[in-house]
């Protein structure tokens, strides 16, 4: 190849990539666009928002909208903040993450180290669950929870959310388990290794990339949950349900830098876990996907 054919196929690389970064570039503003525009309109006084442009940078600057989403946005003399309800969402959010993962862990164990006949069955039984809606199991949730007691209060939520999810915990962590040597597993029980202490020294120290997948997954769904939070939650409800509660409260005049602000602040925990974490959920997808 001459060396002109080699700086023609070298420009044309560059075109094509900077073409290439260019067109991610476009569609990363149109997707972070809404996000923008409720950034922007949550530190406007409400007249720059009403009478003015939405896209348009704040004239002047305040951050009272965000103060009263928190913790003073009222309704007459009710105070309607989500601060309350902040402690909720924590309350039901780690105690649910924490259990599902570690059954999740234990059940794809169980699964891929510990055959037993109808092992497939159970598997393809749990798998099922992850496909089915959240309306269809409201009924038989509110009846269960009201015979354990714990309708409306966040035990009962942090129960529905722990079996909805060690469906997709167990997916999860069987997969990744799937093609771990079973014979390390084997060896170990011939040295007198207990069930427990194969899973805590051999299967957990390599398990990093799941557990951070299976971590963020969980956070992701339980912290957004609205529809579980309203049906079930009472007076314990979640910050989702209490960023509606906000919305709808609002007689008169809409005031939207604080709904704007309020979901922010209701979608702010997400959004920090993915940019700390993004880059380990993606390497813990693809384990798994090559594992499995």
């Amino acid at each position: 190849m001459s060396a002109v054919t080699q700086d023609s196929a070298v420009r044309t690389g560059r075109v094509t990539r900077v073409f290439i970064y260019v067109v991610l570039l476009v569609f990363a503003l149109f997707y972070l666009l809404p996000f923008f525009v409720m950034l922007v309109n949550s530190v406007k006084p409400l007249s720059e928002i009403t009478g003015g442009n939405m896209m348009a940078l704040p004239k002047v600057w305040t951050i009272e909208p965000w103060l009263s989403a928190w913790s003073t946005a009222q309704v007459g003399v009710e105070p309607t903040g989500l601060r309350p309800y902040f402690l909720n969402s924590v309350m039901m959010v780690v105690p649910a993450v924490a259990i599902s993962t570690v059954v999740g862990a234990l059940n794809g164990y169980v699964l891929t180290k510990w055959r037993f006949r109808g092992d497939s069955v159970l598997f393809a039984l749990m798998l099922f669950a992850c496909f089915i809606p959240f309306q269809i199991v409201l009924i038989p949730m509110a009846r269960v929870l009201g015979i354990l007691g714990l309708a409306g209060t966040v035990q009962g939520l942090i129960l529905v959310h722990v079996v909805y999810g060690i469906g997709f915990t167990t997916l999860y962590f069987r997969n990744y388990y799937a093609s771990f040597p079973t014979e390390l597993v084997r060896a170990a029980m011939m040295d007198g290794a207990g069930f427990f202490r194969i899973f805590w020294r051999i299967l957990l120290p390599v398990s990093g990339p799941i557990i951070v997948v299976s971590v963020i997954w969980q956070f992701t769904n339980i912290w957004n949950d609205f529809l579980f939070g309203v049906s079930f939650g009472g007076t314990s409800q979640p910050m989702t349900a209490a960023l509606n509660n906000l919305v709808n409260s609002s007689t008169g005049v809409k005031e939207y830098n604080v709904h704007f602000a309020g979901a922010i602040l209701a979608a702010l925990p997400t959004l920090v876990v993915y940019i700390v974490a993004g880059r380990y959920f993606v390497r813990g997808l693809m384990a798994g996907s090559v594992k499995g």
